[in-house]
């Protein structure tokens, strides 16, 4: 707890202090300008926003609304909402005891009200950090109205309460977040009743449980997130709940490859790996990267769904734990990935991807094939130009071949580096590469770019590619 506070337990001590509670969108607002008046970011870790969706939000937050956020997997809605508690004061002081973290000075359930009524400045308090004032519900089509708000409490009524009696309420989660902000993921999964409840709140601040009209008026910032196609379609979002939502914010993939390599390096998982170094040229990042962006573009997948980011973080995390794997086999003391990795990508880009026609012709490795490949040809091109590989070219024109491995040694491509004319020259001009795990990577790249210009043929004998003219 913050160190300023922890002598006041007391609604009277709070008044002495000179401590005025504030309601939520006020605070929000209060701290969001702070920030803006120091420079400081609105979130940290959220890369490519910072001309699109951030100028919504804070605007969002400055005029207190409430928030919805539409946009396919994958696109940090999840994050954002969370990261927005970040914009709540550290502790804020809460009637003790109570459930619905009522405020000392404006209590709004009865129970604390008639504690209030009956110590005056006496009254005890409690401070609550911001963790705990932040909610969320992932919405399923189970979801309830005694979950998000409530329901009767049958022993409260056994006690001898009346039904219609706030107090015979056990209290659902939104109401538990009183004072804070609630957030709901995927909303137009929630029944039309659910809809109909949470709606009454937000307009009304009142809810109907079991038949019976019951004031609420629950201090909140009600943050929601949806596939686009899925608000937009009719029936799936009741008309006043949709109008309820003050902004509609539209997040987005990485416009850039440079935003996507950033958010893969940022998010990916680097187990510890017993003092080995991982090297990841940057020509490797660019077509991780690159081949999310084919999917992206492609006809053949369906763009509805959308193609997440983590397909990006998890094709990276594939290709090195793949490279590992050769490097610890041959006792080698460098993780270098080269293109020969990329098979592992088959298992970590299946599933993330909804293709849009199934069929027997339709297969999901095929179209993954496919979209390597495109990836492959377009950072080459971007990289080297076939005029600079003439020598390379012509030496394989003479009948030489070169083979290459995911599970071969670096060592086993000394000889070609020394034998193919040219090699050394076209590495060059890729980068500064000294270690023999990257000299082997830059090779592949370079061999694979000209099997794809149809300057050399490339045939699979079992676990091995032999390139040759």
């Amino acid at each position: 707890m913050n160190q300023t506070f922890s002598h006041i337990h007391t609604l009277g001590e709070l008044k002495n202090a000179g401590y005025r509670t504030l309601p939520v969108r006020a605070e929000m607002r209060k701290n969001l300008l702070a920030r803006l008046r120091s420079g400081d970011k609105l979130m940290s870790g959220i890369v490519g926003y910072e001309e699109t969706v951030m100028p919504e939000i804070e605007n969002g937050v400055l005029a207190g609304h409430h928030m919805i956020f539409l946009g396919e997997r994958g696109q940090a809605k999840s994050r954002i909402i969370r990261a927005l508690a970040d914009l709540l004061d550290e502790v804020v002081p809460a009637i003790k005891g109570c459930e619905i973290n009522d405020d000392p000075y404006a209590p709004i359930c009865r129970q604390c009200r008639r504690l209030l009524a009956e110590k005056g400045d006496e009254l005890e308090i409690a401070w609550i950090d911001r963790e705990r004032r932040y909610a969320e519900k992932l919405a399923t089509p189970d979801v309830s109205v005694a979950d998000l708000i409530g329901e009767i409490d049958p022993i409260k009524v056994a006690e001898g309460r009346y039904l219609a009696d706030e107090e015979t309420i056990h209290f659902g989660l939104i109401p538990r977040t009183n004072r804070g902000i609630f957030a709901i993921n995927e909303l137009p999964d929630l029944t039309e009743k659910v809809q109909v409840g949470l709606f009454n709140l937000m307009e009304e601040k009142d809810v109907q449980i079991k038949g019976y009209k019951i004031r609420l008026a629950v201090d909140l910032v009600f943050v929601a997130s949806a596939n686009p196609e899925d608000y937009t379609s009719r029936g799936r979002i009741i008309t006043p709940l949709k109008d309820r939502f003050d902004i509609q914010i539209r997040t987005h993939y990485p416009k850039t490859l440079e935003d996507e390599i950033t958010i893969m390096e940022q998010e990916a998982v680097h187990p510890p790996r017993d003092g080995m170094e991982v090297r990841v040229p940057q020509f490797l990042k660019d077509i991780i990267a690159q081949i999310t962006f084919e999917a992206r573009g492609s006809n053949e997948i369906n763009q509805s769904s959308g193609v997440s980011v983590r397909v990006t973080i998890n094709n990276f995390e594939s290709v090195i734990s793949n490279a590992e794997k050769r490097s610890i086999v041959n006792n080698e003391n460098e993780i270098v990935p080269r293109l020969s990795d990329l098979h592992s990508l088959y298992a970590s880009t299946a599933g993330k991807i909804e293709l849009e026609y199934v069929g027997e012709d339709k297969k999901e490795d095929d179209l993954i094939e496919r979209l390597i490949n495109r990836a492959v040809l377009k950072v080459f091109d971007r990289y080297l130009k076939l005029d600079d590989l003439k020598k390379v070219i012509s030496y394989f024109e003479q009948g030489w071949g070169v083979e290459v491995s995911d599970r071969a040694p670096s060592s086993d491509y000394t000889e070609p580096l020394r034998e193919v004319a040219g090699l050394r020259e076209a590495i060059a001009m890729l980068g500064p590469f000294e270690t023999p795990g990257l000299m082997a990577a830059a090779s592949e790249f370079i061999f694979e770019g000209l099997h794809l210009h149809q300057k050399l043929n490339k045939d699979r004998q079992g676990g091995r590619f032999a390139y040759h003219a």
